[in-house]
């Protein structure tokens, strides 16, 4: 299946999908909960977060959490450097940046191109895996990002930079 580019898509169907890079494997997620891609910048530790939380930076006057997603899923860190991007989200808990390797493409796909991912396997996936979308040459991991974070602790780290 390929992601739809030009071909006209039944709005009721259609999802925005943005696409990004995670310790070599490719995830996405509904673009509605992005709300800017940044470049990577070193951020200010924050004492006894949760290793997943590499501290918390300024963006445009608001102090938001980073967040290695690599670490988060379980993949090990992310080894950041100049080459890095922190996309900026929007959670219950409010703004959080997840440090990601790349960004690589947006696309506009029908929402039966999902693969649920509780009829993959046996159920195997955890719960913040929306399901998997097979393309001609790769296959993407969608996640949902509410289900990733644990807003107790990162409102603890939000609360312990403020």
């Amino acid at each position: 299946m390929k992601p739809e580019s030009s071909n006209k898509i039944d709005a009721a169907s259609a999802i925005e999908l943005i696409s990004f890079i995670v310790r070599g494997q490719e995830f996405c997620v509904d673009i509605s909960d992005i709300l800017d891609i940044r470049v990577w910048a070193q951020e200010t530790p924050i004492a006894q977060a949760p290793d997943y939380v590499r501290g918390v930076i300024s963006l445009r006057g608001v102090v938001m959490p980073v967040v290695d997603l690599g670490l988060r899923l379980g993949m090990g860190p992310t080894a950041a450097g100049e080459r890095n991007v922190i996309v900026v989200a929007h959670l219950p808990v409010g703004q959080v940046g997840l440090l990601v390797e790349a960004v690589c493409d947006t696309m506009m796909i029908h929402a039966d191109q999902i693969q649920a991912s509780d009829s993959v396997a046996g159920n195997v996936a955890p719960d913040f895996i929306r399901g998997f979308l097979p393309l001609e040459d790769r296959m993407v991991t969608v996640l949902t990002l509410g289900k990733i974070f644990d807003p107790a602790l990162l409102g603890t780290a939000e609360a312990a930079a403020a």
